[in-house]
């Protein structure tokens, strides 16, 4: 029988962070992915839980506990823990259609509703998450993805943010055509110009851009609707258009000076410039 009590004997590790020296030399990511062994080790820790919290993704009294996305947790953690990458690959995506984002940048809600959290530090999901979908594309088991059969229906996305790049993966792999406008120069919206290269690498935004291109989506740039484009000649043009813009319009400070503030996504954006 398999043991199930590593979580009492395996410390948590979630990957090695980069020297302060080292680090201030590039606009790398502070932190390096778990290795394959690892990943394997840190799954081991999960609790095979009867009732596993992580990955329900509802809100109880205003709090959101569990995986919004529904990723299915205790699944690929055991696939990890026995070394069964690729197939723990095909059940993150799933549910999941960019892991290497969320195993980044997501604030991993999952991880506060780890069973084990309540006694010892939680399983480091987020990580092994990262690690599978690093691995997956490491290895090339990550390619395109063609849909066999196109419709005639065309869908304008107003917005390629994490909203806007999701939307357009699920709606071009039903085989519908896929064009997403972004009035910004590079394809991303937030994950491009709003979360520092230190926590999101910009090369790995561009390889799932690159990826999503490649399996049919179209994508227009410097493109601003409303301005270059009216919402009327998209909605004459597509039989669809769904909007997936972002926040970048700041909340304005009433009740405090305002002398020398400056707001966070004009200083993020004019950063990664």
């Amino acid at each position: 029988m398999k043991r199930r009590d590593q979580f009492m004997t395996v410390a948590r590790s979630g990957g090695t962070e980069r020297h302060p020296s080292e680090r201030v030399g590039d606009f790398k990511e502070y932190k390096t992915a778990l290795t394959e062994a690892e990943a394997s080790q840190q799954a081991s820790r999960c609790m095979d839980c009867g009732t596993p919290f992580c990955h329900v993704g509802e809100v109880f009294d205003q709090v959101k506990i569990g995986c919004p996305v529904y990723n299915l947790i205790p699944e690929w953690n055991l696939l990890v823990e026995e070394g069964r990458f690729q197939e723990a690959l095909d059940r993150l995506l799933e549910t999941n259609n960019f892991p290497e984002f969320t195993g980044r940048v997501c604030p991993a809600p999952c991880e506060g509703s780890c069973t084990l959290s309540i006694h010892e530090p939680a399983v480091a999901i987020k990580d092994i998450e990262r690690a599978i979908i690093d691995i997956g594309f490491e290895k090339g088991w990550v390619v395109p993805r063609i849909p066999a059969i196109r419709s005639t229906r065309s869908i304008a996305i107003v917005g390629s943010g994490p909203a806007g790049l999701a939307a357009a993966d699920q709606l071009n792999q039903a085989g519908h055509q896929v064009t997403v406008y972004e009035r910004e120069d590079r394809i991303g919206g937030l994950l491009t110009y709003g979360i520092p290269a230190m926590k999101l690498d910009k090369e790995v935004v561009q390889r799932r851009v690159d990826l999503l291109e490649a399996e049919g989506i179209h994508f227009r740039t410097n493109v601003t609707i409303g301005a270059d484009i009216t919402l009327e000649t998209l909605e004459a043009e597509y039989d669809a258009v769904i909007l997936c813009v972002g926040a970048t319009e700041p909340r304005k400070l009433t009740d405090a000076p305002t002398r020398g503030v400056g707001y966070a996504m004009d200083y993020l954006t004019g950063v990664t410039r």
